[in-house]
């Protein structure tokens, strides 16, 4: 099947994925008078005396933003806020059709962390929720930071955090097959963009004796670079990865027992894979094209293979995590998503693979159980 193609079709068709509706009919005078004028004066007179009431009178309860600048969109890098639209539009299909949440698509087209910061806490007050989505690093961290510090919603980078919590939870069932154990393991995680630094953090979070190299486009990131900008020498200072260890990516992998890619197409070969330890685990998670393809990695030995995509088995993608934490968040009033519900979600999601397998790590995003379990933990 040509998805390409028939996307192309159904989008130019639909014209967009998502449209509004109504909770109420405007068939009579009455109804029009109670939602719009005059009813609605009074609801707008209580709300200026109690405005910590507005989730109870307005959509904000059950409503998320979804929000990109277009600099890091999928796998095609800045390719601005138009073309960033269709991705938002598809985020908030999910949150409705999973989690039963209202999410509105926006995209800014504004570049620097204080208009990003400065616009969304402008719109704020017209939601309950942001998931920040495909903004490119570092900016994203300085966003996210900020935005967390100076509003009293949850904020959630999506690219980053629910990554990272489908990435531990397929890890921790990944252990149960090989027999390995998380903290005993040395880990190679290529691409220390928004998604590779959350998996990081997450992962000594689980387990801090874990070892961690890390990698980007010119190698093994390591105390004698001097061309690291602050996220990735934050990785080095707050002792996340080796610093000791230097070199390529094929360095890297020698012995190595988990590779996480989150970085570029048909990086790794047949040849890489022999060489790290008994029974490796590959997380190829390149979008839409795999680091390796899941065939030539089996091929070479890996004895589990996950990527971002759900043709082939263990889909390792944000779209199992942030249904579920959001609506935890919201039907829980939770202000701010932490690192504990981080690491509860990636619990929760694994637990619901009762019996893992080399080929099912990791629940499917269609699982049922997903969203009440999740949304659970969030508390």
């Amino acid at each position: 099947m040509d998805y390409n193609e028939i996307a192309l079709k159904k989008h130019r068709e639909l014209k967009g994925k998502i449209s509004t509706e109504l909770k109420d009919t405007l068939d009579t005078k009455d109804q029009l008078s109670i939602y719009y004028s005059p009813g609605v004066g009074a609801v707008s007179s209580h709300l200026a005396k109690h405005p910590e009431d507005t989730r109870d009178y307005t959509w904000t309860g059950n409503t998320v933003a979804v929000i990109s600048d277009g600099s890091a969109v999928l796998g095609l890098g800045n390719i601005g806020p138009e073309a960033a639209l269709p991705v938002m539009e598809g985020k908030c299909m999910l949150f409705k059709h999973f989690a039963g949440i209202n999410a509105i698509p926006i995209v800014l087209n504004v570049h620097t962390a204080d208009e990003i910061v400065a616009t969304i806490k402008a719109l704020s007050p017209t939601i309950g929720a942001i998931n920040l989505e495909d903004i490119a690093a570092p900016l994203c961290f300085e966003v996210e930071d900020r935005l967390k510090a100076e509003l009293s919603i949850p904020i959630f980078h999506d690219d980053q955090h629910g990554t990272a919590v489908v990435a531990l939870a397929g890890l921790i069932n990944a252990m149960k097959v090989t027999g390995k154990d998380l903290g005993s393991c040395r880990i190679v995680v290529n691409g220390v963009g928004a998604a590779g630094v959350a998996i990081i953090k997450l992962i000594k979070l689980y387990s801090p004796e874990a070892i961690i190299i890390g990698l980007d486009s010119k190698g093994i990131i390591s105390g004698n670079r001097t061309d690291l900008n602050a996220s990735k020498s934050m990785l080095l200072t707050q002792d996340l990865i080796a610093s000791d260890v230097n070199g390529v990516l094929e360095d890297s992998l020698i012995n190595a027992d988990i590779f996480i890619g989150v970085s570029q197409a048909n990086l790794l070969e047949a040849k890489h894979i022999e060489s790290m330890s008994k029974d490796p685990i590959i997380f190829g998670l390149a979008n839409p094209i795999p680091e390796i393809m899941p065939d030539i990695a089996k091929s070479a030995g890996a004895k589990i293979v996950a990527t971002g995509r759900s043709d082939f088995p263990n889909q390792v993608n944000n779209a199992v995590a942030f249904p579920g934490i959001f609506r935890g968040a919201l039907d829980n009033g939770v202000r701010k998503i932490t690192d504990n519900h981080k690491l509860a979600a990636a619990r929760a999601i694994a637990s619901l693979v009762e019996n893992p397998t080399e080929d099912t790590i990791i629940p499917s995003v269609m699982d049922e159980r997903l969203v009440p379990s999740i949304a659970k933990v969030i508390a």
